[in-house]
Order: C-alpha cells, then sequence, then structure tokens
C-alpha cells in the first residue's frame, strides 16, 4: 500500500491515549468517560484497527484529558487488556495497562433490584472479581454473578 492511500491520524499535544480495546468497544468506552461530542474535547475513534495480539482492536484519542483512576477501573471492566497512554507535549509521559482491582466498589451497580445496594440504604454497591475473561464479579451483598453485559447496560 503506498502512503497516499494511508490515513493517519496527528499525535495530541497533551491527553489521554487508550489502546487495545478489544473491537467494537470503543463507543462504550466514551460512554463510560461520560464524552458525547458536546464537552470541546477532541476526540479520535478508531475501530476494528488490525493488531497483531489481538486480532482487531479500537483505539480512542482525547485531547486535553488525563483520566482519574476511577475512570480507568470502569474502563478495566469492559477493556482488561487496555493501555493508557499519557501523553504530555506530544509524548508518552506515562504508559500504564489497566488493572481491575479484586474488589470492585461504587464503580456499577448491581443488577439485582431487590439488593440492599438499590434500596436507598447508605450501602455502597461492592463486588469481588471471579473471573477476567470473560468477565463475572460477584455481589458482596446479595451474591447476584454480573458479566459485562450486565455492566454494559449501566453506562
Amino acid at each position: 500500500m503506498s502512503r497516499k492511500n494511508e490515513l493517519y491520524v496527528k499525535k495530541i499535544e497533551n491527553g489521554t491515549v487508550i489502546d487495545h480495546i478489544p473491537a467494537g468497544l470503543a463507543l462504550e468506552v466514551m460512554k463510560i468517560l461520560g464524552i458525547d461530542g458536546r464537552d470541546g474535547y477532541i476526540v479520535s475513534v478508531a475501530m476494528n484497527v488490525p493488531s497483531k495480539k489481538y486480532g482487531k482492536k479500537d483505539v480512542l484519542k482525547v485531547e486535553g484529558r488525563e483520566l482519574s483512576q476511577a475512570e480507568v477501573n470502569k474502563i478495566a471492566l469492559i477493556a482488561p487488556n487496555a493501555t493508557i497512554n499519557i501523553i504530555r507535549s506530544y509524548e508518552v509521559y506515562e504508559k500504564n495497562k489497566v488493572k481491575l482491582p479484586k474488589v470492585i466498589n461504587d464503580i456499577v451497580k448491581c443488577s439485582n433490584p431487590s439488593c440492599i445496594t438499590n434500596r436507598r440504604e447508605p450501602v455502597e454497591p461492592a463486588f469481588t472479581v471471579e473471573q477476567l475473561e470473560p468477565l463475572k464479579i460477584r455481589c458482596r451483598y446479595c451474591n447476584r454473578l454480573m458479566e459485562k453485559a450486565d455492566i454494559l447496560k449501566q453506562f
């Protein structure tokens, strides 16, 4: 393929690049981050990009924004192999793989409507990660097992 047939996404000066998102989930990551196009951030999305390691992947670039640890933890729920690159002055300042904590507190809600965490009690939702691939988390209070599809419905 010649260079004139290729399209490149420009480097960002400052912000975050989320790489190795499972193919087709970049828009879900944008929902998690609350990116809807009205916030003023310059966002580049590449979907179904060839990947030697995963076959296909998505990549998300958000200029002018660095992620909080809570946002990274949410991304880890649906993209456990993602890499978060913090960009400063056009260079990779920091590069980290997401890591899902063994216990997840107050990131997602239990899907059981009868769970005490959904009953207006002052109890934070808490889950234990039982399995990463495919993702399975268990509610600490009602023992409900939730999967990635249950979590995606919340965003």
